[in-house]
């Protein structure tokens, strides 16, 4: 694939660069492999795909999703990291041609399969919709969003050159220059989506079920086609405390500073605080009044009633 003329607009940190898909920008090594996803996955219809913006709750979603439907398996969160029990479609199923076995991930005999990734609704729509597949999306707070994407980023190989600026952040966020961004335009894509179909697109946000994990498990559960009975109550609440984030955390596997074998970052990256409002410790009165502002425009005038 030709690179594309790379502008000032296109850096999002230093002079790494990000590359455009229909409004939306990624990181280039991603780009082949997201075409491949669009070009060449096919979902069954049992399949569930837990669809996110980065550093949402993607990897508490993970564990809640496998456990919600393996649930004789809970052991298996003790030796493996979430994001190898549900890999992403365009870095572990549809990474490199020549180093992926994208056979391995699609073969399975599970049913349901359960997928996970970051392309927006507005790309993978269509392949989602004409399967008939479950679509599981989480929303989180901007501000935390952007909060835990910047600590995040921070941990990667290629802040030994040079760490990413918490002002530079804010600035690439709000314009929308970060990777799968735009922040909005990817959440507003989800959200119509849940509106318009909400037996097949399930919207949840990371704040309501940091509020009442258990209420929402069930709910899950009814929405996956494998719905919870009275009986299995004590379930739910084994389900709720180990996919926890400080039971999570202390497991070996996540406390690991080995990087894993699919992107530059250690396991223990995917964990840090999962709390609500962290963003207050670190984003300055102005950062929060700008993405407020943003929040207003995109959301508040989309009718979506959040963030702020």
């Amino acid at each position: 694939m030709e690179k594309s003329n790379f502008s000032e607009e296109e850096k999002w940190w230093g002079d790494n660069h990000l590359e455009q898909i229909n409004g939306f920008w990624f990181m280039p090594m991603l780009i082949p492999r997201i075409h491949r996803v669009l070009a060449e996955f096919n979902p069954r219809p049992s399949d569930v795909i837990l669809s996110s913006f980065p550093k949402t709750g993607t990897t508490w979603l993970k564990s809640l999703l496998y456990s919600i439907i393996n649930r004789s398996s809970l052991d298996s969160l003790v030796n493996n990291n979430p994001r190898d029990l549900v890999p992403f479609l365009e870095i572990q199923v549809y990474g490199d041609q020549e180093s992926s076995d994208s056979s391995t991930y699609l073969s399975s005999e599970d049913t349901p399969r359960i997928f996970s990734t970051h392309i927006p609704y507005q790309l993978l729509g269509k392949t989602l919709e004409s399967s008939g597949c479950r679509v599981v999306y989480v929303a989180r707070n901007p501000k935390d969003t952007l909060n835990s994407l910047w600590h995040f980023a921070n941990k990667w190989e290629m802040a030994v050159e040079g760490p990413w600026e918490l002002e530079e952040a804010v600035e690439k966020f709000v314009s929308g220059v970060v990777p799968d961004g735009p922040y909005y335009e990817h959440v507003l894509g989800y959200r119509m989506a849940g509106l318009n179909n909400p037996d097949k697109v399930f919207f949840i946000t990371y704040e309501e079920l940091m509020d009442d994990t258990k209420t929402h498990v069930k709910k899950l559960a009814e929405f996956l086609g494998c719905p919870f009975v009275e009986e299995e109550d004590k379930k739910v609440e084994e389900i709720v405390k180990c996919c926890s984030f400080g039971v999570l955390k202390n497991h070996e596997v996540n406390k690991s500073e080995d990087y894993t074998t699919w992107a530059p970052t250690p396991y223990t990256s995917f964990f840090r605080q999962a709390k609500v409002g962290d963003y207050r410790n670190h984003l300055s009165d102005d950062a929060i009044k700008r993405i407020d502002a943003r929040t207003e425009e995109k959301f508040y005038k989309s009718g979506f009633v959040y963030g702020i």
